[in-house]
């Protein structure tokens, strides 16, 4: 017996069935995390060397050289990117998407033991990172202080990171931006040279007297007491009074040649939010956790919080991604209820029976609700792929349910039994059911096998639509027979009231049908008009093409921008953090009620500081991080408030870089487009020369609204170029003079003070207004193995020089690259323009450029999606020539496809769409769409046939029979799409040029497949039956000359 006999002759088992896997799918969903995107793992590898003392140049030969060589071997490696700086090696594996980089890492690890002899001895080893998307912090909380400012560190560290950090699900919580307590010990260097005093010797003895010593225990009577000398200080100041020499007789205090402040760090970086000095707290989650839950809780613990700091230090909140999470859920939620309504209208205008709609109510959600539980049984989560998919869904899953509820109300007005009709209608339309079903799935399953950066997105979209399609299939052959028969019955005389509303609905709906049988009937007897009319629209479509620009994902607004800024090398902090102020005061009023956040950071990082290392930062780089309100609370896009920016602060001629950075990273999908340049050649004078020359012309380029260089300028220091012979003669080395004028300028840590559990760094040095000259390098004293002093410039000369900035490589060889930020023009026109311009550059033979980034990616993921889309062709023929057991209908069929892509051509054009990622996704998915349509008509004409109709008896009798349906299927299809293509919504951006793409595509192709399939299709019978005549007639004259000469034949 079959599926829908069973479930119409058993409606109580069908229907608690499916109630259980309604009840299961809403527990899966209370079950599900809520997030942004599924989880991705990223497809990089940091490895971060350090050789202290090494310059960039240093570093490159000696370090990411050697290291390059040896990891370039390692498996899936795309690219091998390196950072060459003063101190530090950086080098990036890329690897490609979908690498387990667990088992890249092991192989990493193991290629650097290989590399560790070739390293230089002082080398520390390199430390590997990998990130994913726990990395990417889900808060940014601001801080402000007033009078705590020196103790906001250990303000945070206790009353706000602890706290945070017991949160469940929370990973990380880390500080930035506010200096850590020092306590400093400025020396005088005249005092010190007159009392014969050395930095050295105070930090030997601050450490002696700075320690907490236990001397065993002693028994007096009857007890055993622990003895102690207790010598560490409770008190900076005690340091005062340390006797560090004596001299003429004279005792000589620390506080004699020194002054002791209880202060923070020097040249530490500080955050201002809001123009009021602070920090930031960044919050990072635990693995699988749940994004908005953790950021829920971090809202309720705040209050609680915030009661426990001094009344000076406010907290606040600079980014939270659970916003943008929730309310681009809350878009696409809302599209998905608008696309529910849309679907049930048509439903309803098509059918005219409230009952008939009822029954499409019940099995929309229920194919959706369904799908939560393959969610929670694969561990994935609520995201915008998922809801995505939901959305895209709705137009589908119904068109099962429609062609089976259709065909058995069509049986049940011929006056069939509802049982019946039921069955019987179901057994007519069940193959194409199955097919169509099989051609969607066709599309969809290939989706879970794309590799790239498209893959990562669309393996969850692909298996959700999996899934759905054959929820949604089961449904149409069980579920939606059993309501039929349930709740379906012949029309009875309608009410007043609902006939005066429905009979112009009927009577439009029955002369569309007359209109079109009559249409169709002159169509299939002037074929070659018909024929030759398609062909030269199809050809027209196709120069729409030359107006449509490409990119590989639209940019989203998430309301948060980076700026970075910077100043000529060498500008003091100071002067940054002024220039910093004054933008900010200006873009608060500017964009009053816009911005609510504007946080900024100045200074150098700490070189323990491991992450701010990887980041460009100095006391010449400004830093913003600025959040906007929400974009339906305002009235201008992102995009726009990023060129008012850029346009603003080209009215600071003292910045040598600018970056304006839409939506907060350079990195992802809803980053702003940016055509990369990357300019190899190994001599950096030369690179620098091209790459300014294709700067100044890219500026010129139409849609280029900023253009960057990678390379910094060459940074100016001070050299000291010491005389080996003459510290031989004072016997003294080059490491121990190093030494001693590092001591002076950066600090020698003597010990740690100790104060509630905390250690803070006792740092002895010259006072600052005694390293502000060149004269006070020159008179640095050193001091030998005998206690004899001498000048450093009696030892050498300090002289200035400029050392060459970060050397950057890739694949092996030295680089520099030149980024155009895009805005209003399409990638692919900016790449082709710039192009134009590097074929026009005369170009040093040893330098070559090369396209990467956006483009890169894009390319790679057209070429990715134009195999799969081959592939989902030959996949969706080999299903229907199952189902028609014939080569020729699927032929037929498959000319709908190329009217498909006219009609996605043409939506892009006149709506000023780009051709991007999910403009093609939109394309590939019409595949299925597309031949559904056509199965639909194929497989009633051929039953027409069977029933001993005439051939175009037949197409017309088909075409008049399954307009309805079709355009059913069609337009629940297209309304679906509606609230995705028009939503402005967070997020809208990415979906909405898929909706437009299969708006377009499947609107032009129904219309001009109800025409061109049937008229094909008389044409192919034709040339059938002319062949079958011709067999026949040859048959008949070998039946008649047999019977003529049939005894001369028999004799023979």
């Amino acid at each position: 017996m079959s599926l829908y006999a069973t479930a119409v002759k058993k409606p109580v088992t069908t229907a608690l069935v499916f109630v259980a896997i309604v009840i299961f799918g809403l527990f899966s969903l209370t079950r599900l995390s809520v997030d942004l995107l599924p989880e991705i793992e990223t497809n990089t590898i940091m490895v971060m060397t350090s050789y202290a003392g090494a310059s960039a140049a240093d570093i490159e030969m000696n370090v990411s050289k050697p290291l390059e060589n040896v990891l370039n071997s390692v498996s899936d490696l795309k690219h091998i990117t390196s950072q060459s700086r003063e101190n530090i090696s950086i080098i990036t594996l890329e690897f490609d998407y979908g690498t387990d980089i667990d088992v890249a890492t092991n192989d990493v690890r193991d290629k650097l033991d290989v590399a560790e002899p070739m390293l230089p001895d002082d080398v520390d080893n390199p430390i590997i990172f990998k990130f994913g998307t726990n990395d990417i912090p889900i808060i940014i909380l601001s801080v402000t202080a007033e009078e705590s400012t020196n103790a906001l560190y250990k303000i945070l560290d206790d009353k706000v990171s602890n706290p945070l950090a017991r949160i469940s699900g929370v990973g990380a919580v880390s500080i930035s931006g506010t200096p850590a307590r020092e306590i400093q010990v400025y020396c005088d260097p005249y005092k010190l040279e007159a009392y014969g005093v050395s930095i050295e010797g105070i930090s030997a003895i601050i450490a002696q007297e700075n320690r907490n010593t236990p001397g065993g225990s002693v028994d007096i009577g009857s007890n055993a007491y622990a003895l102690r000398v207790q010598g560490e200080f409770t008190d900076a100041h005690q340091m005062d009074d340390l006797v560090i020499g004596h001299k003429n007789n004279k005792t000589i205090y620390l506080r004699d040649v020194a002054r002791i402040e209880d202060s923070i760090e020097e040249r530490a970086q500080e955050t201002y939010n809001n123009g009021k000095k602070g920090g930031m707290i960044v919050i990072q989650k635990q693995s699988g956790a749940n994004s908005v839950n953790i950021a829920k809780k971090v809202h309720q613990k705040l209050p609680e919080i915030q009661k426990s700091l001094p009344s000076d230090v406010k907290l606040g909140v600079i980014m939270d991604t659970s916003t943008n999470i929730l309310n681009t859920i809350d878009s696409l939620a809302e599209t998905v209820l608008y696309a529910l309504l849309f679907v049930v209208i048509v439903v309803f205008l098509f059918l005219g029976r409230w009952r008939a709609t009822l029954i499409i109510c019940i099995t929309i959600p229920l194919s959706l609700i369904a799908s939560f539980i393959y969610l929670a049984i694969t561990g994935n989560t609520i995201n915008i792929i998922s809801l995505s998919s939901l959305s895209i869904a709705i137009g589908m899953v119904v068109d099962d349910a429609i062609v089976v509820l259709e065909n058995v109300t069509t049986h049940i007005e011929r006056g069939s039994d509802p049982k019946q009709a039921a069955v019987h209608g179901t057994n007519e339309v069940a193959i194409s059911v199955i097919a169509s079903t099989l051609t969607m799935i066709a599309v969809f399953f290939p989706l879970t096998m794309v590799s790239g950066m498209s893959g990562v997105m669309f393996k969850q979209l692909g298996w959700m639509m999996c899934a759905i399609m054959f929820i949604s299939t089961v449904s149409a052959l069980s579920l939606t027979p059993m309501l039929c028969a349930q709740l379906l019955k012949l029309q009875k005389k309608q009410s007043k009231a609902f006939t005066m509303f429905y009979r112009p609905i009927e009577k439009s709906l029955d002369g569309l049908d007359n209109w079109y049988a009559r249409m169709l009937n002159w169509s299939v007897r002037h074929r070659s008009v018909i024929v030759i009319g398609c062909i030269v629209f199809f050809v027209a479509s196709l120069f729409c093409a030359k107006g449509i620009g490409t990119e590989f994902f639209p940019a989203q607004d998430n309301a948060r921008i980076a700026v970075k800024l910077e100043l000529p090398i060498g500008t003091r902090k100071e002067l940054a953090q002024e220039i910093s102020e004054k933008l900010t005061n200006y873009w608060l009023e500017h964009y009053k009620g816009i911005m609510k956040v504007c946080n900024y950071t100045v200074g150098q990082a700490d070189s323990d500081n491991t992450f701010a290392s990887m980041q460009d930062n100095g006391s010449h780089i400004i830093s913003f991080n600025i959040s906007l309100v929400d974009p339906g609370d305002r009235d201008i896009t992102l995009e726009q408030v990023c060129d008012e920016m850029r346009e603003e602060l080209k009215k600071y001629p003292e910045f040598s870089k600018a970056q304006v950075i839409l939506g907060g990273s350079n990195t992802g999908m809803s980053a702003q487009a940016s055509a990369d340049f990357e300019i190899y050649g190994y001599d950096m004078a030369t690179t620098d020369s091209v790459a300014a020359r294709l700067k100044r012309q890219l500026l010129d380029v139409k849609g280029v609204s900023e253009v960057n260089i990678s390379r910094s300028d060459y940074q100016p220091e001070y050299q000291v170029d010491f005389d080996r012979e003459k510290l031989a003669l004072h016997g003294l080395n080059l490491s121990t003079a190093a030494t001693y004028l590092r001591n002076r300028i950066n600090g020698a840590v003597a010990s740690k003070y100790r104060e509630d559990g905390d250690e803070y760094d006792i740092k002895v040095r010259y006072a600052p207004e005694y390293r502000t000259s060149l004269e006070s390098l020159e008179n640095i004293l050193v001091y030998n193995a005998k206690g004899e002093a001498v000048r450093i410039k009696d030892l050498g000369t300090v002289v200035e020089r400029f050392a060459p900035p970060t050397i950057e490589r890739k694949d092996r060889e030295r680089i520099v690259t030149v980024s155009a930020v895009i805005s209003g023009a399409p990638l692919g026109d900016v790449v082709n323009a710039g192009n134009a311009i590097i074929d026009k550059m005369e170009m040093p033979s040893e330098v070559t450029i090369q396209v990467a980034g956006s483009y890169e990616d894009q390319q790679d993921s057209f070429r990715d999606l134009g195999t799969l889309a081959v592939l989902i062709v030959i996949l969706v023929f080999i299903v229907m020539a199952a189902q028609f057991e014939s080569l020729t209908y699927p032929f037929i069929i498959m000319f709908s496809l190329p009217f498909a892509f006219s009609g996605v051509l043409m939506a892009l054009f006149f709506t000023n769409s780009t051709l991007s990622v999910m403009s093609l996704l939109g394309a590939i998915m019409l595949i299925g769409i597309v031949v559904k349509n056509g199965i639909v008509l194929i497989d009633y004409i051929t039953l027409c046939r069977e029933r001993g109709q005439s051939v175009l008896h037949s197409v017309v009798t088909a075409g008049k029979s399954r307009l309805r349906p079709v355009l059913m299927t069609t337009a629940t299809t297209v309304l679906g799409m509606i609230p995705m293509a028009v939503g402005g919504g967070q997020g809208s951006e990415m979906w909405s040029p898929m909706a437009i793409a299969v708006i377009g595509g499947l609107t032009v192709s129904t219309i001009l497949t109800l025409v061109l399939i049937p008229t094909l299709y008389c044409i192919f019978a034709g040339t059938g039956i002319k062949h079958q005549r011709k067999v026949m007639k040859r048959k008949r004259e070998l039946d008649v000359y047999f019977e003529a000469h049939k005894d001369e034949i028999i004799k023979k």
